[in-house]
């Protein structure tokens, strides 16, 4: 493998809105949170079979050029799988941002309106500092609240039919 080729597997630039965006590398906390999450969707998955989870870096291209994000976790349901070949070409049904004191205006703005712009069903916004999971469901046009817990509790997701996530076992 060449470097170049190395550099390109390992890229962490997203076009937001037409503007290239290099993102630093996420905190040990961040992937902690993201490996937590996924375990439990995996484990659900695994009984389920309804779809494929895929973790960042992987480029989510809504549009050429102009939109390509790399969410933190992102859920294909199995009859979207057209979407998948090199990277994600469309829109996946659920995607997932940790926010970090860095990336909030980013990730809770900036992201969530380009979401929302190409109709991403379901939209989780983890935020490790007050230890909550936000879900959002696409409703029309606008994302609405679908479910929250703050420090306990349990979150479900709608796209992800029957998984709920117990937030203490997320941030514990």
């Amino acid at each position: 493998m060449t470097m170049k080729t190395l550099e390109r597997d390992l890229d962490l630039t997203e076009i937001i809105n037409g503007v290239e965006i290099m993102g630093p590398s996420p905190f040990r906390q961040h992937q902690d949170i993201v490996v937590e999450i996924a375990k439990k969707i995996l484990f659900y998955l695994e009984k389920h079979k309804s779809g494929k989870l895929y973790l960042s870096p992987l480029d989510v291209i809504f549009e050429e050029g102009f939109n390509r994000l790399q969410p933190d976790i992102l859920f294909v349901k199995n009859e979207n799988h057209g979407i998948l070949q090199d990277w994600i070409r469309g829109v996946p049904d659920m995607v997932c941002e940790i926010v970090s004191p860095g990336s909030y205006e980013n990730d809770t703005e900036i992201k969530k309106a380009i979401y929302e712009k190409y109709k991403v069903p379901e939209y989780w916004i983890v935020m490790p500092e007050l230890q909550t999971i936000e879900i959002l469901t696409i409703e029309g046009d606008k994302y609405k609240l679908h479910s929250f817990a703050a420090l306990e509790g349990v979150v479900t997701s709608k796209v992800i039919e029957g998984l709920q996530v117990n937030i203490s076992e997320i941030f514990g």
